[in-house]
């Protein structure tokens, strides 16, 4: 954002923000008495916005929601606001009026102001947008009070939307543990998708990974000798750590026993009262 032509952008958007600040509080008057609200808290929601797809199309919308719920919403195809609950007919019925013409004013900013704005901030953000990091996939399993459990750690990728499922022999294998991409200190990201199955139903099951990253599905197996291998690699490790202490006894025994053989000569009167005796 650096890169942005005027100078004062950051500061005029500021001040039109603030200018809207009276408005808002008005629509959220209105809000409550078309609910009979009278006090309490409650929440008015928009969201407005363009899009700009790949094949160079666009896409408009402006949605309204009250409490958490949907509201009205705009037709990006007719350019008029629909009403999605009674009490937001009387607001739809002003808006789309002649006098008002709420609907062709949106479409006029957001062909006319938001698109262009939206073309430019991809290249601004060009370098960071067009980012791709490969994303590490490690599978393992685990045994909890006797049933089994598969991970499928995924980690490092960028950008942060990823698809991670499991399979087996083909069919999905639902995952009932939520999906929480959580990020990285470095900017990227990182996902587990964990799956519970039977002991005996272990075989055959795969994570298959789709990112940006890729040019086609990452799929790693869970295989059960992988268990094996780290029994083996574990027996390896105590093996050293034996044939280590082995080695330490036998030198310490020769030590000792050098020691042992030499005290006599220690002592030169000592030595010499027992060849007296």
């Amino acid at each position: 954002m650096k890169k942005l032509e005027d100078p004062d952008y950051w500061k005029r958007n500021t001040q039109l923000y603030k200018g809207n600040k009276a408005g808002y509080k008005q629509g959220m008057k209105i809000l409550m008495n078309s609910f009979n609200h009278t006090r309490g808290f409650h929440i008015g929601q928009r969201m407005f916005g363009c899009e700009l797809r790949g094949d160079g199309s666009t896409r408009g919308y402006d949605q309204f929601g009250y409490d958490g719920k949907d509201h009205m919403v705009l037709d990006p195809e007719r350019w008029v606001y629909y009403a999605l609950v009674d009490q937001a007919q009387v607001t739809t019925q002003k808006w789309n009026s002649p006098e008002e013409r709420a609907g062709e004013r949106s479409k006029n900013y957001m062909e006319n102001i938001c698109i262009p704005w939206l073309r430019k901030y991809l290249v601004y953000g060009e370098e960071e947008l067009e980012r791709r990091v490969h994303p590490e996939v490690k599978v393992s399993d685990q045994n909890v009070n006797g049933v089994t459990k598969l991970h499928c750690q995924v980690y490092g990728f960028y950008p942060r939307d990823v698809d991670v499922k499991w399979e087996k022999n083909g069919i999905d294998v639902l995952s009932y543990e939520a999906k929480h991409v959580l990020p990285n200190s470095d900017g990227t990201y990182q996902i587990r998708v964990t799956v519970e199955v039977a002991a005996e139903d272990r075989e055959g099951h795969s994570c298959h990974v789709d990112h940006a990253s890729l040019e086609e599905t990452l799929i790693v197996k869970w295989e059960l000798q992988s268990r094996s291998n780290t029994l083996w690699i574990v027996i390896v490790v105590l093996a050293g750590v034996l044939v280590i202490a082995a080695v330490g006894c036998i030198i310490w025994r020769m030590i000792s026993g050098k020691k042992t053989n030499s005290a006599p000569t220690d002592d030169p009167q000592t030595a010499g009262i027992r060849m007296k005796r």
